[in-house]
């Protein structure tokens, strides 16, 4: 790799790189971004699920799936933070443009961009796994069922979990999320992280969320998590991955949305 700012050493000076004037930042290249950091949440989150399925529980467990996600989320937020603003979650850009914090033009093909990320993480993650996940079943992928691997990729209810459990359930977390996404970024809030500290907090917010309301659904609360890899799956283990629990997939598409809206709008209503 060659590059012009380096020092006597040859070695390259970073502070000088990051000085380099701010290329335009274009809703293009914001839509990369989200695609780029939402590829990378997926690829931390899923693969952890992969990991502890695959390895029967050897190498993983639940509480390494919350860290999982949880880093995750700080990783892909730290890849485009500066760049889309590292929404990586359409419940998320909902929210911001519905309090005028983020225009409404761009959310969706930002939307767009994190589904497609959500894909191609999900992807990532199956070739990765390929042979472990053949090994496991030996080439018969089922959804559900003590060899069901689907989980990996999307999230399934719980056997006792009713649809109206369930949507409660995606709304709850994913409002629990927003309000800590809003507190974080409130110019008001002096106990507020920096924004190089930011994605770290989330993470940890995605952490506390999954190890506190995991148990129904795998706590999707983010439609872009669930869409983008049950879509790559559908390749894997077919169309029932949209029908199976009585059209599941709705729920974690649209449910969040409902979350983050009702979290940012109790956080502003209650705290400004």
């Amino acid at each position: 790799m060659a590059l012009n700012n380096s020092d006597d050493d040859g070695l390259i000076n970073l502070l000088d790189v990051k000085k380099k004037p701010k290329k335009p930042i274009t809703l293009a290249r914001a839509c990369r971004a989200e695609l780029l950091g939402t590829m990378v949440l997926i690829l931390f989150g899923n693969g952890v699920v992969a990991q502890t399925v695959l390895s029967k529980g050897d190498n993983g467990s639940y509480l390494s799936i919350n860290f999982g996600w949880g880093l995750g989320v700080a990783m892909g937020m730290l890849c485009t933070g500066s760049i889309s603003g590292a929404h990586l979650n359409p419940a998320i850009s909902f929210a911001l443009a519905l309090h005028g914090k983020f225009p409404w033009k761009r959310v969706v093909p930002y939307i767009i961009a994190q589904i497609i990320g959500g894909f191609l993480g999900a992807a990532l993650v199956f070739a990765t796994y390929y042979d472990a996940l053949h090994a496991y079943d030996h080439g018969d992928h089922r959804i559900q069922g003590s060899n069901g691997t689907a989980a990996m990729f999307a999230t399934y209810p719980a056997p006792f979990l009713t649809v109206i459990a369930g949507i409660g359930d995606q709304v709850i977390g994913t409002a629990i999320l927003a309000t800590g996404v809003f507190a974080m970024i409130d110019p008001e809030n002096d106990l507020a992280p920096s924004p190089r500290a930011l994605p770290f907090a989330v993470g940890m917010l995605v952490v506390a969320i999954g190890a506190s309301f995991g148990l129904n659904s795998g706590y999707a609360i983010n439609p872009a998590r669930d869409v983008g890899p049950r879509l790559f799956s559908a390749f894997v283990y077919g169309s029932e991955v949209f029908t199976v629990d009585k059209y599941w997939c709705l729920i974690p598409a649209v449910a969040p949305v409902v979350g983050a809206s009702i979290g940012s709008t109790l956080y502003l209503w209650m705290i400004r």
